[in-house]
C-alpha cells in the first residue's frame, strides 16, 4: 500500500511542478551559434531565462524550433548546438 501512495504523490508531484529534473552535473551560460556545437558537449535539459523562441539542433539530428518558451522554463531535450538565428530567448544555460 505504501508503495502506492508514494507514486500517487509523485505523480501529483509532476502534474503540478514546473520540470526540474534529475540532478546535473554542470550547468553552462549559452551564447546561441549556427555553426559551433556546444563545447561540454549534448545537453541534458536546457533552461530558457528570458522569454523567447528557442531553434535547436538536436543531438541525433533535426533542426526544431520553439515558440513563445516562457521565462523560467526548463525544457528536458538533447541537443548539440542552440542556433543563433531563429532564438529570440535569452538567457540560456544548458544543463549537462
Amino acid at each position: 500500500m505504501k508503495k502506492i501512495i508514494a507514486v500517487a504523490v509523485a505523480i501529483a508531484l509532476l502534474a503540478t511542478s514546473a520540470y526540474c529534473g534529475p540532478p546535473f552535473g554542470q550547468a553552462v551560460a549559452v551564447t546561441p551559434s549556427d555553426t559551433t556545437d556546444l563545447a561540454n558537449g549534448p545537453t541534458q535539459s536546457i533552461f530558457v531565462g528570458g522569454t523567447g523562441t528557442l531553434t535547436v539542433d538536436m543531438y541525433n539530428g533535426g533542426t526544431v524550433q520553439f515558440t513563445a518558451v516562457p521565462a523560467g522554463t526548463t525544457i528536458p531535450i538533447k541537443v548539440k548546438r542552440i542556433r543563433a538565428t531563429g532564438t529570440s530567448a535569452t538567457a540560456i544555460v544548458a544543463f549537462l
